[in-house]
C-alpha cells in the first residue's frame, strides 16, 4: 500500500507517453516474473494488492467534486431500513457501505480502517467501468460503435476466426474466447493470461476461441482484459490517462491506481483497479442518468440502454453490468447452463430494472432508476454464514421507500 499511496500523491514514476509498445523484456526474465507471481498467489489467493505490482496512476479530479448529502427521510427513506442495511453491510466483512437517493448522499459508512479516500480493491466492478470507457471512446470517434470488429485494433486476427469479435462481444461475454477457470498449472493459459508480464501477447496469440463469437456467453476475464487494448489502440493513449482524464475527470470523481503487467506495459481492465469508493458512485451515477453528468454528455445517447440489455445467451448480463432479469433462486458468473459458485436471491427484487456492477467477494453497486437509487457494498468476502443475499440486502431498502415515492415493478418470476 505504501507504492500505492506514493503513486496517489504524484510521487511514483511518471507514465510512458501512448499504447505500449511490443514488450522488450527478455523472455526469460518474462518467465522468470510469471513463475514468481504465479508461486506468490498460489501461496495466498487472497493476497490481492500484494500481487498487484506495478501500479500505475489512474488520474482523477483534483480536488473531487462535492456531493450533496441529506438525511434519509429527507429523501423518502426510512432510517431504520437504512441503519438495518448498515449492520449488515459491517457484519459481512464490508469497507464501504453508501446509499444515494434524490441527488443526495443519504449514507455512508466506513469500516475496518477504510476512509472516503482508501482506494478500494476493484475486482469484476473493473468490468463496468471498461464499459463506460469504451463508450466514452465512442462518443469522441475513437471506436465506430460496439460492432466494430476488434480486429480493426487487433491487427493480428485479421483472415482468421477471431475476425468476428466484436467490441460489444468483449463486453457482453460471448467473444467466443475459452471461459474463465482456475489451474494449479503454471503452464495453463487462464493464470498465463492475467498473471504474465506480458500477457497480452498471450490474450492475442495464444488465448483459444472456443465457440463462434456471438454465439455463446461465457464469462472470461481476457476478453474484459482485451477492452484496455481496444482503447489504447483506438485513441492513441494509455488506458489508465484515458480512464482518468476522459470519465473520472468529468465526474468530478477522485482517481486511483490500476494493475500493469510491467512498468509500461499493458493495464488490466478486467480486474484490478483501486479507487475510491465516492469514485464507484459517481460512475454508478453516470449509468443511472443515461450517460449524463453534471449536465454533460460523456456517454452516447442509447448507450446506457444497450448496456442494460441482456443477450439471448443469458438474460442477466448486459454489457459490462449484470441485470435483474427473470427471478431465478441462485445466479453465477459462468454460463447459466454450467455449475460453479451462484449467488443466493432469496425473493425476487421489488425493482424490475435492477441494473447491478458485480464483482467477486459480493461486492456488489445497485442502480435503480424507478427509485433514482444507488446501494452500493464493498469489501472482503462476506462470512459463509450467514450466507450474502443479494435480493435482500437491495430489498430491505426499497421497502423502506415512503409509500408513493416510486413506483416499482417487481422483477419478474
Amino acid at each position: 500500500m505504501a507504492l500505492l499511496a506514493a503513486l496517489l500523491a504524484g510521487a511514483g514514476p511518471s507514465a510512458p507517453p501512448g499504447p505500449p509498445r511490443r514488450s522488450t523484456l527478455d523472455p526469460a526474465e518474462a518467465e522468470r516474473l510469471y513463475r514468481a507471481r504465479f508461486a506468490a498467489l498460489r501461496a495466498s489467493p487472497a493476497a490481492d494488492v500484494a500481487a498487484y505490482d506495478p501500479l500505475e496512476p489512474v488520474p482523477g479530479a483534483r480536488p473531487p467534486g462535492r456531493l450533496p448529502t441529506a438525511r434519509p427521510e429527507e429523501r423518502g427513506l426510512d432510517p431504520a431500513a437504512i441503519a438495518a442495511a448498515a449492520q449488515v453491510a459491517e457484519a459481512a466483512n464490508s469497507s464501504a457501505f453508501l446509499v444515494w437517493r434524490k441527488g443526495a448522499l443519504v449514507a455512508e459508512r466506513y469500516f475496518h480502517g477504510t476512509t472516503a479516500e482508501t482506494p478500494v480493491v476493484s475486482r469484476s466492478l473493473a468490468k463496468p467501468l471498461a464499459a463506460i470507457a469504451v463508450g466514452r471512446a465512442i462518443a469522441l470517434g475513437a471506436i465506430r460503435s460496439l460492432d466494430q470488429p476488434v480486429a480493426d485494433f487487433i491487427p493480428e486476427w485479421r483472415g482468421g476466426p477471431k475476425a468476428a469479435i466484436r467490441v460489444r462481444h468483449l463486453l457482453d461475454m460471448r467473444s467466443g474466447l475459452l471461459a474463465q477457470g482456475f489451474s494449479a498449472d503454471p503452464a495453463n493459459v487462464w493464470s498465463r493470461a492475467y498473471l504474465h508480464p506480458v500477457h497480452e501477447r498471450i490474450l492475442i496469440e495464444d488465448y483459444p476461441l472456443t465457440d463462434p463469437p456471438g454465439e455463446v456467453f461465457e464469462y472470461s476475464n481476457a476478453a474484459a482484459d482485451l477492452v484496455a487494448l481496444v482503447v489504447e489502440a483506438a485513441t492513441g493513449r494509455r488506458y489508465a490517462d484515458f480512464v482518468g482524464r476522459e470519465v473520472l475527470a468529468p465526474l468530478g470523481a477522485a482517481g486511483g491506481a490500476v494493475w500493469v503487467n510491467r512498468p509500461g506495459g499493458v493495464a488490466h481492465s478486467g480486474c484490478c483497479i483501486l479507487l475510491p469508493a465516492r469514485t464507484w458512485l459517481r460512475l454508478a451515477l453516470l449509468v443511472k442518468d443515461d450517460g449524463v453528468a453534471q449536465g454533460r454528455r460523456l456517454l452516447p445517447p442509447g448507450f446506457v440502454a444497450e448496456m442494460r440489455t441482456a443477450t439471448p445467451q443469458n438474460p442477466h448480463h448486459g454489457l459490462g453490468v449484470w441485470v435483474a432479469g427473470p427471478y431465478v433462486e441462485r445466479r453465477g458468473f459462468a454460463n447459466p447452463a454450467r455449475g460453479g459458485p451462484k449467488v443466493l436471491h432469496s425473493e425476487p427484487y421489488l425493482a424490475r430494472d435492477v441494473v447491478l456492477f458485480d464483482g467477486n467477494a459480493n461486492q456488489v453497486i445497485y442502480i435503480v432508476p424507478s427509485a433514482d437509487l444507488v446501494v452500493m457494498r464493498l469489501g472482503a468476502p462476506p462470512p459463509r454464514d450467514p450466507e450474502w443475499d443479494n435480493a435482500t440486502f437491495l430489498n430491505r431498502i426499497l421497502r423502506g421507500l415512503r409509500p408513493g415515492e416510486a413506483r416499482l415493478e417487481p422483477q419478474p418470476r
